[in-house]
């Protein structure tokens, strides 16, 4: 069985030493904003994490494709509610497995809502257009729905084999 989009970009962000090391730098950048004073980041600097994380990754495959822009507040947020715990005190610090596991996060659910957008706009407009052409050409129902698979198909599996770096 295959691999679900999401492990997929996960696993590449994960196994790639890129990936690390901007989070290694951003994770020490804040250390250092903060004068080494907390052993870790404060929920209050993950934005300018997740935007130094960005810049330092244009050249990623993955976010060089999917995430033109740094995630926003709300992505931030939600990645952050994901990886902690319950019981985890909202105030303080994330240690760096920690900060990884949230920026793994973070940028995963932007690659897949990116992904998940750009299926949405190019399957409709290429029916469209396959639709169009059909009816121009007065081609059977049967060949349409051929054409219109096929395409489909074939939009879904490049956009799948797109989310790996």
């Amino acid at each position: 069985m295959g691999c679900s989009a999401s492990k997929r970009v996960n696993t590449t962000f994960q196994t790639s030493s890129e990936f690390n090391s901007a989070c290694e730098t951003t994770f020490t950048h804040c250390l250092s904003l903060t004068q080494h004073t907390f052993e870790g980041v404060l929920p209050y600097q993950l934005k300018t994490a997740s935007d130094q994380i960005h810049t330092l990754l244009t050249n990623h495959p993955l976010i060089h494709n999917w995430v033109p822009s740094p995630p926003d507040r709300t992505q931030v947020d939600s990645a952050l509610r994901r990886v902690l715990r319950p019981d985890h005190n909202r105030d303080s610090v994330l240690r760096l497995p920690v900060f990884k596991e949230w920026a793994r996060c973070l940028y995963t659910d932007a690659v897949l809502a990116s992904a998940g957008k750009a299926l949405i706009v190019r399957v409709p407009v290429g029916v469209a257009g396959i639709v169009g052409i059909g009816t121009v050409a007065k081609s059977g129902p049967v060949l349409l729905g051929g054409f219109v698979g096929a395409y489909s198909l074939g939009v879904a599996l490049s956009i799948f084999l797109g989310l790996s770096a």
